[in-house]
């Protein structure tokens, strides 16, 4: 039994937060209106300063690492490769990603179709986040 090879999970993390973040901010022009408009009706807004920047960069960097840290924990029982990545992304996107929406919706926050559309584009960007950053982890040599 061997550990997690720390540099290549930071490298594969990494990698699957930059795609996290790119994928989020590309995806969202298909939900960002119907987001804007919910929170007008609701008295709110959101502003992209520089705060909320580097909160979203913080999110990515968090999502991409531990989605390639449970990547690197599921090797031994399902083995490597794409089956296994896209398992761990499922996974973490029922564990977390649709939980929150689901949560947003509960308290009115959002219609059902900018959740749903926010949820498949979460699904998309987590599965490939899953796939690249799983290619570039790889164990230590001799294991």
């Amino acid at each position: 039994m061997s550990g997690i090879n720390t540099n290549r999970w930071l490298a594969g993390g990494l990698v699957a937060a930059l795609l996290i973040w790119l994928l989020e901010g590309a995806g969202s022009v298909l939900y960002m209106d119907d987001m804007q408009a919910s929170l007008t009706a609701l008295g709110l807004s959101i502003e992209m300063d520089a705060r909320m920047w580097a909160i979203s960069v913080l999110v990515s960097l968090i999502s991409g690492l531990v989605l390639i840290f449970f990547y690197a924990a599921a090797r031994p029982r399902f083995g490597p490769g794409p089956k296994t990545a896209m398992i761990v992304a499922c996974a973490f996107w029922l564990g977390g990603y649709l939980i929150s929406l689901i949560g947003l919706y509960m308290i009115g926050m959002y219609e059902v179709g900018l959740l749903t559309t926010w949820a498949v584009v979460g699904l998309v960007e987590m599965n490939i986040a899953a796939l690249v950053g799983g290619w570039i982890y790889r164990e230590p040599v001799g294991t």
